[in-house]
């Protein structure tokens, strides 16, 4: 613990979690120290492709796809409390175990799958952070997306001085997200009967429905932050023995616990929201633009203020926690460091030609979700691999419940990808049979 960085709020965090540890710090916040790597893997469970995502769901479908959300984040959160326990128990990230112990074209394909995912999270914190800048004060795209590299490259700054202060400004962007849509639960007409219904009772609706939850599913299980978790938790297991490790765990496992049911709360937020306000008469809003200029005649200001702030949070926030994933991706699996701003011009790129193209921004916030669903099997996958390894984990392997468990979860994306992906394929077959 003595390697952490100089920074007076990380050395502090770091002598409090050595005194939990000792056992001089007891009782429900003992636990305080321990928390910051769940919440900042969080954020890509709210980023602006969830808005794109869950805007559509709930103006098209109504309340029907919230169950989509539901299990969305329980896989989401067995899959972070393993990157977690991974980077607790062997000191080391996802993508670094991968380096290691695959063969070279294995890992090369593995990085190239996850820099593809990194520019599509990439395309969607960009282009939702410039739309709510272009919203607000009248910016056109491009240069709202400049704003926003300036600001989260600002940000990135912070993560010099340990860990700590990083944790704590995506901390507070999350908490103006989950309260701006709080707010929004008290203004819309919510059918409070019918949401409860939906969560738990699955139901799919006929036309783009499949398309839209299979973009809920990448947009809320995101490839990076399934590397992400372990390297944050890697930087705070150093030097920890055996009960130490299982201390930390348990602690992680509660803060992933917490952290992820809040995450899905805002996605249903985001869903029951768009439902109240869209889905009786106005179902065809499929932009975050007209959703938010149709708020204010719809539900009033405060909705519409409410809706472009969380935007503005989600968005900053995102993107630099998509630089932090996009870095220890890199660094992992190749094993090598750039700086901060060549990392953030290269995952950006993709963002600035998507605009400069012209191309539809809601339905590439969609599809970039999409994307991200179909590259996710491969981190999952490689999470299974190494957390069932003795030789690798030890006494922390998973056991068969939860092996099963993790392996199930990752053939419902499978499954869900491969239906999607036969729909095209099934569709020109059919012209080319018809011909």
């Amino acid at each position: 613990m003595a390697t952490l960085d100089r920074n007076a709020a990380t050395e502090r965090t770091a002598a409090d979690m050595r005194a939990v540890f000792a056992g001089r710090r007891r009782g429900p916040l003992a636990a305080l120290p321990f928390a910051g790597p769940a919440i900042v893997a969080s954020v890509a469970y709210m980023d602006p492709g969830n808005f794109a995502t869950n805007i559509r769901a709930g103006a098209q479908f109504g309340y029907a796809l919230l169950w989509v959300v539901l299990m969305a984040n329980g896989i989401a959160m067995l899959f972070q409390s393993l990157s977690a326990k991974l980077g607790i128990v062997t000191g080391s990230n996802l993508a670094e175990l991968c380096r290691v112990h695959f063969p070279r074209p294995v890992v090369f394909g593995m990085w190239v799958a996850s820099e593809l995912a990194a520019m599509a999270t990439e395309l969607a914190e960009f282009l939702g952070g410039a739309i709510a800048l272009s919203l607000l004060f009248g910016l056109p795209t491009f240069a709202g997306m400049f704003v926003m590299a300036l600001a989260t490259y600002g940000i990135l700054l912070a993560d010099r001085n340990g860990f700590r202060p990083m944790e704590i400004a995506v901390g507070a962007f999350v908490g103006v997200t989950g309260l701006c849509y709080l707010a929004e639960l008290f203004i819309a007409p919510v059918d409070w009967a019918e949401v409860g219904r939906h969560i738990v009772v699955p139901e799919w609706p006929r036309g783009e429905a499949l398309t839209v939850s299979v973009g809920i599913v990448g947009a809320t299980i995101m490839p990076h932050a399934l590397y992400l978790h372990s390297g944050l938790t890697q930087r705070r297991a150093s030097g920890l023995d055996h009960a130490q490790r299982r201390m930390m765990v348990r602690f992680s496992n509660r803060e992933v616990l917490v952290a992820l049911s809040a995450a899905g709360a805002i996605n249903m937020a985001m869903i029951v929201m768009a439902s109240a306000a869209f889905h009786a008469g106005h179902r065809d809003v499929a932009q975050i633009e007209s959703a938010y200029r149709m708020l204010t005649p719809l539900l009033g200001q405060a909705a519409a203020a409410c809706f472009i702030v969380s935007l503005m949070s989600a968005g900053i926030s995102s993107s630099v926690v998509g630089t932090m994933a996009g870095q220890m991706i890199m660094q992992g699996f190749v094993g090598f460091r750039i700086p901060v701003w060549l990392r953030r011009l290269v995952t950006m790129a993709p963002a600035f030609v998507v605009v400069g193209m012209g191309v539809d921004s809601m339905q590439a916030l969609v599809i970039s979700q999409v994307v991200l669903s179909v590259v996710l099997p491969v981190p999952m996958l490689a999470l299974v691999y190494f957390c069932s390894r003795r030789d690798v984990m030890g006494a922390f392997a998973s056991g068969r419940i939860a092996r099963r468990a993790a392996l199930g979860a990752t053939a419902v994306v499978v499954g869900l990808n491969a239906v999607l992906l036969a729909q095209p394929i099934g569709a020109m077959v059919s012209r080319l049979g018809g011909n």
